[in-house]
């Protein structure tokens, strides 16, 4: 068995492993690149079966749903056989209906934490990881006798935390190359541990306490995590969470009982205008009856705010403005600081300072911290590893020990 990063060895997103055995290939992950503004415009990687249908690629398989890791995948072959978690796959399409990150697989099987299964001469084992991403998998990959384990993105502090150390307890009997990935190594807060999504309930749950008017709160709404933390948050504060009916639809697509239970009980549901176009273009009037006994309407936010918690992006920020939100408001930020940082955010940020809305941040990485990477590593100590998913390759032999570093495109046995 060989294999061949085409892109990722040096940089975080982008990730796409083409895996060889006895004539036949599988690929693992095939993602945007995270400096990429249009996915149509980039040069596909020279993976034979992704201009046109080839019988010895047998499948591609999708660690998780962020588009670091899949984005590419729309433009594959109709035919392609994907590989990808059920949860994974069902928000991938719900998100379809709102925006064009959305993805609708046609030809897919999925993948269920440690049931292997098998293509051509390769058995693959998913197994269910801690991630920001919901239905997260990292990859055990054997063939020809030998076997490599791809840890796809994954952490320790999430509400699935118990799922890393299940791994490190009971990981994979044989792996004899460990690609794993380095987001944070280098970062200025990667030493130490992140806080928890249990510590961030507790910020939010102050910050609720101490905002007179309504809490903006601008996160990822495919973060299940930090959606649940918000929600328990307005739970213990008495407030009702405001969901664009976007997020409404992907916590739908989880098929998560609990959390669709607490949503029932304690949010309602908002129809921004560009949601409100989306369903209307695309005559989904399907999905916005599925909300209406939830729904909260124009008129009757501006009375709901000093009880209420919004999930919240810039594009509404016009829209709440004019219907009389933001007295006592607040925004609480919510991903990662760099975002902020963009110049396409300085109208937003300008919005901030004329409607005088405080900006506070609560945030933890999606992605290990480094402590929890040499854990990762020490449960694989014999396996060389090679960097993936990280701008700092040559750090890890530094850290990690053992390490075999390879280029982008570059072929190797495992």
């Amino acid at each position: 068995m060989r294999a061949c990063i085409h892109r990722g060895t040096k940089e975080i997103g982008g990730t796409c492993i083409e895996i060889e055995a006895q004539g036949k290939r599988i690929v693992l992950d095939v993602g945007v690149p995270l400096d990429v503004e249009d996915p149509d415009q980039f040069e596909m990687h020279p993976v034979k079966g992704f201009a046109q249908p080839a019988p010895s690629l047998l499948g591609v398989i999708i660690s998780h749903p962020h588009q670091d890791h899949y984005g590419l995948a729309y433009r594959l072959p109709k035919e392609t056989l994907f590989a990808i978690g059920k949860g994974a796959a069902a928000i991938l399409g719900a998100a379809g209906i709102f925006t064009p990150s959305g993805l609708n697989l046609q030809n897919v099987i999925h993948l269920v934490d440690r049931i292997p299964f098998t293509l051509g001469p390769f058995t693959i084992t998913p197994y269910l990881v801690d991630h920001s991403a919901f239905d997260a998998y990292a990859i055990h990959v054997e063939a020809d006798g030998v076997a490599l384990f791809y840890s796809g993105d994954l952490r320790a502090h999430g509400r699935k935390g118990k799922l890393f150390h299940k791994l490190l307890r009971l990981p994979p009997k044989q792996v004899d190359v460990l690609l794993m990935e380095g987001t944070t190594l280098g970062r200025r807060d990667s030493h130490g541990s992140y806080p928890t999504e249990a510590e961030l309930e507790d910020r939010f749950v102050d910050l609720f306490r101490n905002t007179t008017g309504m809490p903006l709160v601008w996160c990822s709404g495919q973060n299940i995590d930090r959606i649940t933390s918000v929600l328990k948050a307005c739970m213990r504060t008495g407030r009702t969470l405001i969901l664009d009916m976007y997020t409404a639809h992907i916590l739908r697509a989880t098929e998560n009982k609990a959390i669709l239970g607490a949503c029932e009980k304690h949010a309602k549901v908002f129809l921004p205008a560009g949601q409100r176009r989306q369903i209307k273009w695309k005559k989904r009037f399907d999905v916005s009856d599925l909300y209406k006994p939830f729904r909260i309407y124009d008129h009757e936010l501006a009375a709901a705010a000093p009880s209420s918690v919004m999930l919240f992006r810039p594009t509404m920020a016009a829209e709440i403005e004019k219907l009389g939100c933001l007295e006592g408001a607040r925004l609480i930020y919510s991903m990662w600081s760099g975002y902020l940082k963009d110049q396409k955010q300085k109208p937003f940020l300008e919005w901030l300072l004329r409607n005088d809305i405080p900006l506070d941040e609560c945030h933890t990485s999606g992605h290990a911290a480094v402590e929890d990477l040499v854990k990762l590593r020490k449960a694989f100590q014999q396996a060389p590893l090679v960097p993936i998913h990280t701008e700092q390759p040559e750090r890890f032999e530094e850290v990690f020990g053992n390490v075999r570093r390879t280029t982008d495109r570059e072929w190797w046995e495992v």
